[in-house]
């Protein structure tokens, strides 16, 4: 069975590997905990039936690609010696500490795990006539791969399937005639587990941009009035240009979705008209893409996100005819919000309530041309 639950990890990682290269990142730098229950494939050098467990973790999300985990496990399983009127059970008790290295950080996130501790190794085994028992405390060494999915900002599951080793001890007693033997060696235990992730801590509350005030314009002082002018020569009728180009505001769910970088079907046609526009206004010499994130999760991520999201709106209009020239791309993060939302409690309504931070300005300078007004 241990054999069939290593060929199943190893064909996981490849497809997991395969689903996480076109997965968007959503790195949030939380807190979370991991209860969950255990199976455990003991050593076949133990005797013992595979068996149920339990285990609590602690983890955080380190950057967009890692994330630690430490906590306890307890596992059980009765004795499997085959041999009449033999009872007993194997026990084993690990703190540990892994580092994951996470494929994605979309709902669905692959990953791989490698950690290290301390296990206690508990035999306790019982014939007529024989103690067989053992308690030994080693290094715990463990490799796996798994998975979480988070079905909100707050809850998720997580699976993973690890095989780990450490030391364990063996001493049998004779008492009938007192003889005692020792054994002790390094044992591999295989454990599937499946816990609920539980993440906690709010995003810290961003202060409001105040605008800055109108200069008051200086009070004029009344002038004489002067001799009235002869009226000027009519000048010749000047042509009108076309309509300016006005500064155009996009939702980021509406082209890309609430924390995602890659444009959706209805923001590219959302930006068609906008598009033309621009093909129609040859004067405008630079065209501004910025975008905008709202407050949740680090000052780091949002840069990086609102980078991604104007650089992608750029690309999108160069693909579609406007010259690389007259466009730029800029981020700025969650440093200019719109609303603050302060004392709003729960994550869905802070994300439903900061919905217009989340937003891309598309704005144009134009040049003055001659002959027209």
């Amino acid at each position: 069975m241990k054999k069939n639950l290593i060929n199943m990890a190893v064909a996981t990682t490849l497809g997991l590997a395969a689903f996480a290269a076109s997965a968007e990142d959503m790195y949030r730098g939380a807190w979370y905990a991991v209860p969950g229950v255990s199976y455990m494939n003991t050593d076949n050098d133990l005797e013992a039936k595979n068996g149920p467990g339990v285990f609590l973790k602690l983890g955080k999300e380190l950057s967009e690609s890692w994330d630690i985990q430490g906590g306890l496990g307890y596992n059980r399983a009765k004795e499997d010696t085959g041999i009449a009127g033999v009872d007993g059970r194997y026990k084993q008790t690990t703190l540990g500490l892994d580092a994951l290295y996470m494929f994605s950080r979309d709902s669905f996130r692959p990953f791989l795990l490698a950690g290290l501790g301390v296990a206690r190794n508990n035999i306790d085994y019982t014939a007529p006539g024989i103690t067989a028992d053992g308690k030994k405390t080693s290094w715990l060494a463990n490799v796996g791969l798994g998975a979480q999915y988070l079905i909100n900002d707050s809850f998720g599951l997580q699976a993973d399937l690890r095989h780990q080793w450490s030391r364990a001890k063996l001493d049998l007693v004779n008492e009938v005639n007192g003889a005692t033997a020792s054994e002790s060696g390094t044992i591999g235990n295989t454990l599937l587990s499946l816990g609920g992730v539980f993440r906690f801590g709010a995003p810290a509350p961003v202060a409001m941009v105040e605008p800055t005030p109108e200069p008051v314009a200086p009070v004029a002082v009344a002038a004489p009035e002067p001799e009235p002018a002869p009226a000027p020569a009519p000048l010749p009728a000047i042509p009108a240009c076309n309509d300016k180009f006005e500064t155009i505001e996009v939702s980021a769910e509406k082209l890309f979705g609430f924390d995602k970088s890659t444009l959706r079907d209805e923001g590219k046609t959302e930006l068609s008209a906008t598009i033309e526009k621009i093909k129609a206004h040859p004067a405008l010499t630079l065209v501004l893409v910025t975008g905008h994130t709202d407050r949740i999760g680090s000052d780091a991520y949002n840069q990086k996100l609102s980078e991604r999201r104007a650089n992608q709106v750029r690309d999108y209009m160069i693909a579609n005819g406007i010259d690389e020239s007259r466009l730029q791309a800029v981020g700025k993060g969650e440093s200019e919000p719109v609303v603050d939302c302060k004392g709003v409690k729960g994550s869905k309504a802070l994300i439903e309530c900061l919905a217009p931070n989340r937003r891309v300005v598309i704005s144009a300078e134009e040049k003055v041309v001659a002959g027209c007004k």
